[in-house]
């Protein structure tokens, strides 16, 4: 909507502005710039014709007028001033001063940061000395003119930035810089020179045509002029009061738009449409990109929308400006108001004794807290506690302070001093509990149970640290939380993987700002209990960074002869954690450090293998599930052969995470399923419902037809008129003919049971029983998830069988490999490179770590010895260059545990003999062929009975590893234990070799 101002309210307005005297024309004018512009464009448009102000101020043209008297005067001041300086040089030749239309060829001047509007003042600074040595000699010559040309944007950058660097665009010269210079720019007049500092005043636009000198640069131009305008035009019109309506809501609010206006109006002679769009746009805080493109238009009435535009957003950019000063003002205003109405009203309660001030309170609140625990409170804590309490009452309540020493009472008085949660010793309870929540872990339930029988026997129960070992997703986070619920102990749990700061564990020191206890104290508050019990997870992924080693820090906590006297940085009195429960989480126990073992007691959790991962399936996690997706169980049934199928092609991992994932998205799809095929038996009944009810609506008018009809041919037989045969069995028969054209449906009464009757007999005439339709099913359909369509539900199979040979080729042999995720098998393949003499030599691929590498070259030299043992004039290895690899080469492999399967890999090569089918290997050889032990014993006879193997050889030092493992897990196994390399070669390539030791 366009705002015009009308002559009556503007001269309403003028009424009440001073005027002052026109020092050109001495005709009274108004002290208000912006009235001054409404004035002179009233005066261009014809509506007020008898006020003359078009002479008023001139400094330049800027469109089609040339150079008026002003510009005459500043000529001849010019032509003083060049004299002046001029006598002062002898043999001079005086210039005449040129007009701005003369210049056809001026020095282009950059400009960073916005352009130069006519008849506006810029300030710029010029840092290249030969240009503003250039600029100094052009005005002592009275050719006080440059071209002033925007710079654009350097490729690469962010334009919504603007920042360019003048001091890079004064490093540009020649073709360069006048390519990055906008060809549309003004002609400056150089008004003054001080220093760098050269002062611009705009007069009209130019546009470069060619480039006349490189440095510093000069070009040639033209002079543009707007394009013929009707000043009458309507849409000009409501365009420029637009304008002009938008900048007087502006100056309203922004003051230093009015020093703009004003400083415009005393250099600009006729204001007339060009120059208030001109005017607009380079008073707008809008971007350089914007305000050149105003710059650049030649059409009067585009240049208006355009600059329109910017001083709308100007609008609305003061709005939002009024809109935030505004609400911050409230907002504070409001707070101290606040403030003194709560400073008044603690004045008056005190004053009435209503209440007492905040120390008085604090203190009772404090002391309240502390005398529920005073029995059991240790008496240096309680006296750590007097004297602090002193300290509050006489410290001033708004200094730092007295806030420290309140927070630090408030953590006192809060911790659980000597309130122990009363314990539940009895084991069978415990027993049920274990079983109710883990399958199988007999090792650490038995430990969880000989911690209560001696918590039972004693009477009391001394704070223990034990450590759950074991690959991810075996179930050690869980035990903890059992533990937990058997004893009737509080739980909490943090993690201190990837922990780089002492503070985390220890506390900060209360010097500091937003200081705060260690973990533990914090875990004391939050449990309320002295003895919980306390689960630190991922021990093993501990950090180390420049605050300390939280590792070391970590002794004090665990130690059981420190945690008695456990002091923690921000309280600095003594805690006593004796009777905390630690349960301590880690993936690989060799990554913890060995001090902080030692405080341990480790309890191994190996994995679970495919009995225990179908029981646990069957048992914990398919009931969770179902309930966590609200299937009922007699919707859904998963065969045993589907789950088998599952763990061992999608779920081979050690632990049971995966295998819980794979179910949850089983259940999942099926939901999905079941709530679809609800969704469409409701759409089939609403759908049904409708067509009986159309069918119900359709049969009205028939009924109602046909009992007319009826009554029709009563009334034809009982009338007297129709006295004629034919003409009685003529109207018969067209009622006749319109009753057959009705469907034929049982919708008269007296006719449905006489059709029942008949359509009941037609059906015993048929045979046709159908008791699906005679009665509706209420029985739930199944859904059976068997090995057929399990990849619908989980996809397409993620392991292969790990086993790829029946029976191992030549120089091919089985070996066994722990894994964080458990145990696995791998092949060790040996073949043979060339032969010839001194060409003995060995290569290795597979990612091999270093120890690896040195157990392959053990091997090599073992097998050599153990090759002339056999055979004395066999040069095999000495005339034969190897290549040993272990398959998966993008894995990484490393450990000793490879040497004997290295060394039987290359005699099998060498002798050029299969070795014994389903046999696997592990152990570390010497030099000398003795077998040393290895680790993850369990692991690696759970990876061999998952791969089939029936024969297994492990180091006679790790016999009694392998009687703890469960029964289930060493059942089926043939166990051999060797102490020497001897006697693995008699049970690798012997095959009627009997066992001497088999388990």
């Amino acid at each position: 909507m366009l705002r015009v101002l009308t002559s009556t309210s503007l001269q309403s307005r003028l009424r009440h502005i001073p005027l002052r005297q026109c020092t050109n024309c001495g005709e009274s004018v108004s002290s208000s710039p912006l009235l001054r512009v409404l004035s002179s464009l009233r005066s261009n448009n014809g509506r007020e014709t008898g006020n003359n102000w078009r002479r008023v101020f001139y400094c330049s043209e800027s469109s089609e007028n040339e150079a008026d008297s002003v510009a005459e005067a500043e000529a001849k001041a010019g032509e003083e001033e060049a004299k002046e300086a001029d006598s002062k040089t002898a043999g001079a030749i005086m210039p005449t001063k040129p007009r701005p239309e003369d210049c056809l060829t001026v020095i282009a001047l950059p400009l960073p940061h916005r352009p130069l509007f006519p008849g506006f003042y810029m300030p710029i600074y010029v840092k290249d000395p030969k240009l503003l040595q250039a600029l100094n000699d052009n005005r002592k010559r009275s050719i006080a003119y440059a071209g002033a040309f925007l710079v654009k944007d350097e490729p690469g950058t962010d334009p919504s930035t603007g920042m360019d660097s003048e001091k890079s665009i004064y490093d540009l010269k020649g073709k360069e810089l006048l390519d990055r210079l906008h060809e549309v720019g003004t002609l400056a007049q150089i008004t003054n020179i001080q220093g760098d500092q050269v002062v611009l005043i705009g007069h009209r636009r130019l546009r470069i045509t060619e480039m006349v000198e490189e440095d510093p640069l000069t070009v040639k131009v033209d002079h543009l002029k707007e394009k013929p305008y009707d000043k009458d035009n309507d849409r000009i019109k409501a365009t420029s009061f637009e304008v002009i309506s938008t900048l007087r809501d502006v100056l309203k609010t922004s003051s230093l738009w009015k020093d703009h206006v004003q400083t415009y109006t005393q250099h600009i002679g006729e204001f007339n449409y060009p120059r208030l769009a001109d005017f607009g746009a380079a008073i707008s805080g809008a971007n350089k990109l914007m305000c050149q493109q105003v710059l650049e238009e030649l059409d009067v009435e585009n240049r208006l929308k355009l600059t329109l535009e910017l001083v709308k957003k100007e609008m609305e950019i003061s709005k939002i400006q009024q809109s935030i000063a505004k609400a911050i003002e409230e907002k504070i205003s409001g707070e101290q108001r606040r403030y003194l109405l709560n400073e008044q009203l603690k004045a008056i309660k005190k004053e009435l004794g209503l209440e007492t001030d905040d120390k008085t309170a604090l203190s009772a609140k404090f002391r309240e807290r502390i005398e529920e625990k005073k029995d059991k409170c240790p008496p240096h804590v309680l006296q750590v506690i007097e004297e602090e309490l002193t300290k509050l009452q006489l410290l001033e309540a708004s200094s730092s302070e007295f806030n420290v020493t309140r927070n630090y009472l408030d953590w006192l008085t809060v911790l659980p001093w000597g309130n122990y949660s009363d314990e539940n010793f009895n084991v069978h309870r415990a027993q049920r509990i274990l079983d109710e929540d883990h399958y199988g872990l007999s090792d650490v339930k038995e430990r969880i149970l000989e911690f209560i029988a001696v918590g039972k026997l004693r009477g009391t129960s001394q704070g223990k640290i034990i450590c759950l070992s074991g690959p991810p997703g075996v179930g050690k986070t869980s035990i903890g939380r059992s533990i937990a619920r058997a004893l009737n102990r509080e739980f909490y749990r943090f993690s201190v993987g990837g922990l780089a700061d002492v503070a985390e564990i220890k506390g900060h020191r209360r010097t500091y700002v937003g200081a705060m206890p260690g973990k533990m104290v914090q875990c004391l508050k939050a449990v309320g209990t002295a003895n919980p019990l306390v689960l630190i997870d991922e021990i093993d992924k501990l950090g180390r960074g420049h605050s300390g080693d939280p590792a070391s820090a970590l002794l004090e906590l665990l130690d059981p002869e420190q945690n008695a006297n456990f002091l923690d940085h921000y309280l600095d009195v003594p805690i006593d954690l004796s009777k905390v429960l630690f349960v301590c989480t880690a993936n690989v126990v060799e990554m913890i450090p060995n001090p902080l073992l030692d405080r341990m007691e480790n309890i191994a959790i190996a994995g679970y293998i495919t009995d225990e991962k179908m029981h646990i399936a069957r048992d914990y996690l398919e009931k969770t599930t179902k309930e966590a997706c609200g299937i009922k169980p007699e919707q859904v049934e998963v065969t045993d052969a589907a789950l088998l199928n599952l763990i061992e092609n999608y779920c081979r991992e050690a632990g049971v995470r995966n295998l819980q994932k794979q179910i949850e998205k089983i259940y999942r799809k099926i939901a999905l399923q079941l709530v679809r095929k609800d969704a469409s038996n409701e759409e089939e009944e609403e759908a049904s419902s409708e067509e009986k009810e159309k069918e119900t609506t359709n049969n009205k008018p028939e009924k109602e037809k046909i009992n007319l009809t009826i009554e029709a041919v009563e009334n034809a037989k009982e009338d007297t008129l129709i006295k004629d045969s034919v003409d009685a069995d003529v109207a018969t028969k067209e009622v006749v003919t319109i009753i057959d054209d009705i469907p034929a449906k049982p919708l008269l009464p007296h006719c449905r049971a006489t059709e029942q009757k008949s359509g009941d007999s037609e059906a015993k005439s048929k045979g046709d029983d159908n008791p699906s339709e005679a009665k509706p099913d209420n029985t739930v359909e199944k859904i059976i998830v068997n090995v057929s369509n399990l990849t619908d539900y989980v996809g397409k199979p993620v392991f292969q069988a790990e086993r790829i040979y029946d029976q191992t080729p030549v120089g091919v042999v089985m070996g066994l490999a722990w894994t964080a995720m458990g145990g696995s098998t791998l092949y060790i393949e040996t073949t043979h490179v060339e032969q010839g003499e001194g060409k003995g030599a060995l290569v290795l691929t597979g990612q091999l770590g270093d120890v690896m590498k040195e157990s392959a070259q053990i091997a090599h030299t073992v097998a050599r010895a153990v090759l002339l043992g056999k055979e004395k004039e066999s040069e095999f290895f000495g005339r034969s260059k190897l290549h040993l690899h272990v398959p998966a080469g993008a894995t990484p492999k490393d450990g000793p545990s490879a040497g004997c399967t290295m060394i039987t890999s290359m005699l099998s090569l060498a002798m050029n003999q299969h070795v014994k089918k389903d046999l696997a290997m592990t152990g570390e050889v010497t030099l000398t062929g003795r077998i040393l032990p290895i680790g993850g014993v369990k692991e690696k006879a759970i990876a061999a009975r998952r791969s089939g193997i029936k024969t297994i050889i492990f180091p006679e030092a790790n016999r009694r590893d392998f009687d703890e493992l469960a029964p289930n897990v060493k059942e089926g196994l043939e166990v051999h234990f060797v102490e020497n390399y001897d006697q693995i070669y008699d049970l690798a390539f012997a095959p009627n070799h009997e066992t001497k030791e088999q388990v």
